[in-house]
């Protein structure tokens, strides 16, 4: 079920929500959490009901080794052991369900084999509900005192908002949540910044996103080969979808939980303002990076052992990240390229010297927009069509000497990335989406001190028609993907 459909707004929402509260006035919290949990489940599976035998297996296996870790009475051998079986089973799951096939095939290519490769549909939510699990057994291990229901771990796992594609949370800092009397409570004041955040995430996922998508589709699918303008035209609008998308997501997933009086981790804080790649990574996907550095970056040693070590402990964060996004070598090509970036820029910064701001902001953005490409593209032969054409010198000296040349250039371009709307809003929601990143205030900024009143209202009502009457085009979020 999509956040951007009319099951998931007018009725699986509002329901959860009713009944919810209503266990809860009538002292019922058990039963509440236990119902969301259902809810959470039925969520899950109504995408496919095969893998909702996965994620109880997964949540029992879990649950059974945390439980054991938290004995005082378990020997420190059993715990060791304990430990390797629950790495081994949630990194084995996710590499059999997202990884299998492109190692066989990699392993048929290297050694002429014939292994038989299964096709197997990557589970929703797998990526992001087992590094949480991954999270929750090694701080057993560490004797973090994390003691919980099995209805609770249960809906630390499950809980709707945030399971398909996160953010990637701990079990501490949502589940108290859950306990504290007040919370237990419609309040109007969430609800109504819920209505509102989740409104903006509506918009940015259906107007802007799935529109701009047009372009983006036309020049990685459907071309055979691009000039510079279609190049550029199909890199910019990949990474201003994949933005919009994203953080439209982030948007809805943080909208709803507040409607249930959660707050959830911020994994999205205007990323493409930033002015150098080491920024950048600090405010795209905020949670992933906390676990990569928590549970990655820190083990290896972090920064305590020496400039190399750290430089080597960087690029393998990266590389770690890139794979995590998918199976495929342009992951593995995005996760090094960024990696390489980040062990530049903290040699220079190490060095002293600094960029003006305009600069940096420039050459990042430029630097994440090329790599984006790596990301998008099905195959690298793909990112390499739409590369060439980013660096196609001829078809730019054409332009210069006779821009009119433009529309004849780009006919068959604009033709195919046409879309439902025609080219002309595609290129002026391109151009909308480009200033609303770059110069307006993001929506964290925009529901933080948000209060009740006729303009809110306004905004609020606009934001959410103008998504409904558009959810006619429904599409999945892009990170379903990964």
């Amino acid at each position: 079920m999509l956040f951007n459909s009319y099951e998931f707004i007018f009725l699986f929402l509002p329901i959860t929500l009713i009944l919810y509260f209503t266990l809860n006035r009538f002292g019922k919290n058990e039963l509440a959490k236990g119902w969301l949990v259902i809810a959470s489940l039925y969520f899950y599976s109504y995408f496919n009901r095969t893998y909702l035998i996965l994620i109880i297996v997964s949540i029992l296996v879990n649950y059974g080794i945390g439980k054991k870790l938290s004995d005082n009475k378990t020997d420190i051998i059993i715990r060791k052991l304990l430990l390797i079986i629950g790495i081994v089973f949630n990194l084995g799951a996710l590499g059999y369900f997202k990884y299998y096939d492109f190692f066989v095939s990699n392993i048929n290519t290297l050694f002429g084999t014939d292994i038989k490769l299964l096709h197997i549909m990557l589970p929703l939510g797998i990526s992001f509900f087992t590094f949480q699990q991954l999270s929750f057994v090694i701080d057993m291990y560490k004797r973090f005192n994390l003691i919980y229901s099995f209805t609770d771990y249960c809906l630390f796992v499950t809980f709707f908002p945030q399971l398909i594609a996160g953010p990637i949370v701990l079990p501490t800092e949502m589940l108290p949540q859950f306990e504290t009397e007040e919370n237990k409570r419609v309040n109007w004041e969430n609800m109504n910044r819920g209505l509102y955040v989740f409104s903006i995430g509506l918009a940015k996922k259906v107007i802007i996103a799935d529109t701009i998508a047009n372009f983006a589709n036309a020049g990685f699918d459907m071309m055979e080969k691009l000039n510079f303008v279609e190049a550029w035209l199909t890199s910019i609008s990949y990474t201003l979808q994949l933005y919009f998308d994203f953080s439209g997501y982030c948007d809805m997933a943080m909208g709803i939980a507040l409607m249930f009086n959660i707050g959830l981790p911020l994994n999205f804080n205007s990323p493409y303002k930033s002015t150098n790649i080491q920024e950048f990574w600090k405010k795209w996907h905020m949670t992933l990076g906390r676990f990569m550095t928590n549970y990655l970056y820190i083990p290896m040693g972090g920064n305590r052992k020496g400039e190399i070590k750290t430089l080597r402990n960087l690029f393998i964060v990266f590389l770690a990240s890139g794979i995590w996004h998918g199976a495929g070598w342009n992951f593995v090509i995005w996760g090094m390229l960024h990696g390489i970036c980040i062990l530049i820029h903290r040699i220079w910064k190490n060095s002293g010297r600094k960029m003006n701001k305009f600069v940096g902001w420039f050459i990042t953005m430029n630097l994440v927009n090329i790599f984006w490409v790596f990301f998008r593209a099905t195959n690298l032969h793909d990112a390499i069509k739409v590369i060439k054409g980013m660096f196609d010198i001829n078809s730019l000296m054409q332009i210069v000497k006779n821009p009119r040349v433009i529309l004849e250039m780009t006919k068959d371009f604009r033709e195919l990335a046409k879309g439902d709307l025609g080219n002309e809003l595609n290129l002026f929601l391109l151009m909308f989406s480009f200033i609303v990143v770059i110069g307006l205030k993001n929506s964290l900024d925009k529901g933080k001190n948000m209060k009740f009143s006729f303009v809110n209202s306004i905004e609020t009502v606009l934001y959410f028609w103008g998504g409904v009457f558009l959810m006619t085009r429904v599409s999945e979020f892009l990170y379903f993907n990964f």
